[in-house]
């Protein structure tokens, strides 16, 4: 495994993040242990949570990734320091409208709880999921800082940030002397890279702002199971794949990562994960798994080196998408 610095600063993580947002959901606590003890057995030093993760399951309040990673900590025994822990603060967690947002007395509140979830004292990166136009900034990074400040939170981070509210905030923590964001967690892959490509990807490379990408596998589609003509079984996450992905383009980005792959024997999903790690501007891609085979195969992609052509040849097909 590779480790890379987190844009600007000295953490180091590891080129594979493990996305936790299963956990509770499609994947129950003895296996989300397993697949934790796993990930680190084969030198992933980062999860991702968020404080929302899973609130949408009927019967569940939210939190349940966090308290499982927390239980992992403890039952397991794992060194703590040794682990890079991402949370992130925004959603709905209670039918009060307090309970929500990004003002001082949320955040305040949801970090707190968070920490006794995770069963620790500090968080390594506290991300704001996305934005709260009805908190002014100012106030927000405050409250971050104070986090900051206090020893609760190593490094603050932001997800689902357009570039010019990412680049006000970083101009308010400079001028007001605050901690400011340190990374962007976008929505990124080979079939979905304008969003993040067109002014994103320049201004983080200019400010030294980590990137850490959600979704490299297009939802799934970039895993080769949906092809030309192939049928789609009947859910909600399937019609969504359809509509975005299954066109011509879309195929054709498939097809020439089954291409680009064969030369280096690793699978479709495994060459995308590798596409996105070759971007200069990306510090760790994010990953979900249900299973360990799962976890196994797809963190294979971290050790692919794509050369120049091949990148360039993935790039071509779906320029601007």
């Amino acid at each position: 495994m590779e480790y890379r610095r987190l844009g600007r600063t000295g953490l180091k993580v590891s080129t594979i993040c493990l996305g936790t947002m299963q956990f509770g959901w499609s994947a129950d606590e003895p296996t989300s242990f397993d697949i934790m003890t796993r990930s680190v057995e084969l030198g992933c030093n980062f999860f991702d949570t968020a404080d929302v993760y899973s609130r949408w399951v009927e019967g569940n309040d939210g939190g349940v990734s966090e308290t499982i990673i927390g239980n992992w900590l403890v039952q397991r025994g794992v060194r703590r320091e040794e682990l890079i822990i991402a949370t992130k603060v925004r959603g709905q967690m209670g039918d009060s409208p307090l309970n929500q947002g990004l003002s001082r007395q949320h955040i305040m509140a949801a970090a707190e709880a968070s920490l006794r979830r995770l069963q620790t004292d500090y968080i390594d990166l506290y991300q704001v999921h996305w934005p709260d136009q009805e908190t002014p900034l100012d106030e927000t990074l405050s409250a971050l800082n104070d986090l900051v400040r206090a020893g609760k939170v190593r490094y603050i981070g932001c997800s689902n940030y357009p570039a010019w509210l990412l680049a006000k905030s970083l101009w308010i923590s400079d001028v007001n002397k605050l901690a400011r964001f340190d990374s962007l967690q976008p929505h990124y892959s080979l079939v979905h890279r304008a969003e993040f490509e067109r002014e994103l990807q320049p201004l983080c490379l200019d400010q030294g702002i980590g990137v850490i990408p959600y979704s490299p596998l297009g939802g799934g589609f970039l895993t080769g199971k949906y092809r030309r003509n192939s049928d789609l079984p009947e859910s909600d996450r399937a019609d969504g794949i359809r509509k975005r992905y299954m066109n011509e383009q879309g195929f054709a980005a498939v097809d020439m990562l089954e291409e680009v792959g064969n030369a280096h024997n690793a699978t479709i999903a495994q060459t995308a994960i590798a596409w996105v790690l070759a971007n200069p501007a990306v510090s760790s891609a994010i990953i979900g798994a249900n299973t360990l085979a799962q976890l196994e195969d797809t963190l294979r992609g971290a050790a692919i080196d794509l050369g120049s052509d091949e990148k360039a040849a993935l790039d071509a097909t779906t320029a601007w998408s």
